[in-house]
């Protein structure tokens, strides 16, 4: 894929989706920090249901962390995986308070020091919360980046490199979530709705799905009653 293709894709993702930004529910970088642990294997709207609870109770490292494991997984059991998740956030908060005073850090190695945080985490973080030009490759990206030929790649970090290196550099900042919010409702995994696709022509998908347009009501009877010629 070149260079202008790139430019033309992100223009067009760009102006389909004017707001991109994350669907997680937050109003500080620490909220965001223990949504975004919480989201692993979850949906967005399954943490933003539990998330107003717990944060309408606790949404500080040092409130989360005196609630201690046993007092925490009632708030997050709906989601997946909440045994290893509540171990995670209260060693999380724990450490935060230890080692930050409580801050989220806004370096890769701090933030992958945390319990709870891997790269994909960080680099949440540090787009959504600290403006860097960060790429967090989840599966939508992999996905999308493998599908389209954006970004093609072996593994995440094959897919996220691939990424950094090829997007236009006005876009870097909002790549992250015009890729997955695009990947989410448009280039989904098993049924892509390339028909309603904004870069369908762009994209370099072998495989795309594109139905052919329905006649109107009484189209079909008005071609058969047409002469083809006068």
């Amino acid at each position: 894929m070149n260079a202008e293709k790139r430019e033309a894709i992100f223009n067009r993702l760009r102006a389909a989706i004017p707001n991109p930004t994350t669907e997680l529910e937050y109003t500080t970088t620490f909220e965001l920090l223990i949504a975004v642990i919480l989201s692993a294997q979850a949906t967005d709207k399954g943490v933003n249901i539990a998330t107003r609870k717990l944060f309408a109770v606790a949404n500080t490292p040092q409130a989360i962390a005196a609630l201690s494991i046993e007092g925490l997984e009632p708030y997050i059991k709906t989601i997946g995986l909440y045994h290893a998740k509540a171990k995670n956030v209260i060693a999380c908060c724990e450490q935060l308070v230890a080692l930050h005073q409580g801050a989220v850090p806004n370096t890769r190695e701090a933030l992958e020091a945390l319990p709870g945080v891997g790269r994909k985490t960080a680099n949440v973080i540090l787009n959504t919360a600290f403006g860097q030009p960060t790429i967090a490759v989840d599966t939508h990206l992999f996905r999308l980046g493998n599908r389209t030929k954006l970004a093609t790649g072996k593994n995440v970090l094959q897919v996220e490199q691939k990424y950094l290196k090829t997007i236009p550099k006005a876009f870097l900042q909002d790549a992250h979530h015009l890729l997955i919010l695009h990947g989410r409702y448009t280039c989904t995994a098993r049924n892509p709705k390339c028909g309603e696709c904004c870069i369908v022509d762009l994209c370099e998908y072998p495989d795309k799905t594109i139905p052919k347009p329905h006649l109107m009501a009484g189209e079909g009877l008005l071609m058969r009653n047409t002469p083809l010629s006068e």
